[in-house]
């Protein structure tokens, strides 16, 4: 199949296909013998996996790594495992970061009318009392 068929069956943009190629994220694509991309089952399946790699947060670089441990000729599995881990603990940081950013909004609205309203007034009051001093000191 072309690369336009290949991005609707993915769902991944025929550029980001050509940036996976060129990245080494996915094995170089065959060509026909005008020039196009002939894309295979084997591609589609290297896409799926880096577009799933990519939406679990990891990095181009250590996407890059984890193909070329996947592709070698020797037994690289503790590394890919680890690289793996990694990602999983990055993900986990992340998600604890967003707890905490969800909590707040959570309070911040449960609190609005007697939090968030009371602050914004008085973040006025402060910010027009800053501009009259500003506009007497000119």
């Amino acid at each position: 199949m072309n690369i336009k068929e290949a991005s609707q069956q993915t769902g991944v943009s025929s550029a980001a296909i050509r940036y996976y190629e060129n990245e080494g994220l996915i094995p170089p694509i065959d060509r026909t013998p005008v020039g196009n991309r002939d894309i295979d089952d084997r591609i589609l399946r290297r896409i799926k996996f880096v577009t799933q790699m990519r939406a679990a947060g990891m990095s181009i670089e250590s996407l890059r790594q984890y193909i070329q441990l996947f592709d070698a000729p020797e037994d690289t599995g503790a590394e890919q495992r680890a690289l793996l881990q990694e990602q999983l603990a990055t993900m986990k940081a992340k998600r604890a970061d967003l707890d905490v950013a969800i909590d707040h909004l959570d309070y911040k609205l449960a609190h609005f009318e007697d939090h968030m309203q009371a602050t914004a007034t008085e973040l006025h009051a402060l910010d027009r009392a800053h501009a009259a001093e500003k506009q007497g000191s000119d």
